[in-house]
């Protein structure tokens, strides 16, 4: 059993982040984290580079639980969170929700719209925290 959290190296994909180890603790389970890109475009700003994934590697390392990245090129970013939830079992998958207008939608489709409709458990989405 796991907790999947969907991740963009940005406010929501942190956001989600820190959800996930919270979820993870509280849980006593490992964390997977997902990084994607369909790779349709040159640079895709959601994917994350090679600092940006030792980065990520240094802020896991210091999480209290067990926990590991993965990233997939040239998927459906929804599809590849649901496929890795599916296969690690997952309890719960973590996603960063950010506001988006019915023509965004149209044009360019929802992963977190995706991800709650076709996820094998129990979704979170959540929102970064916004300053009081």
């Amino acid at each position: 059993m796991t907790v999947v959290v969907g991740y963009i190296p940005d406010q929501f994909g942190e956001a989600a982040l820190a959800a996930g180890v919270e979820e993870a603790a509280r849980r006593d389970t490992d964390l997977v984290v997902v990084n994607a890109t369909r790779g349709d475009a040159l640079v895709d700003r959601r994917y994350v580079g090679e600092a940006g994934l030792a980065e990520l590697h240094s802020k896991l390392a210091g999480v209290a639980v067990p926990s590991e990245v993965r990233q997939a090129m040239g998927a459906d970013v929804a599809q590849e969170i649901v496929r890795v939830a599916a296969e690690t079992e997952a309890e719960v998958i973590v996603i960063g929700l950010r506001h988006r207008t019915p023509v965004g939608k149209l044009i360019m489709g929802s992963v977190a719209q995706q991800v709650l409709l076709e996820a094998p458990c129990w979704v979170i989405a959540v929102k970064p925290q916004t300053p009081q």
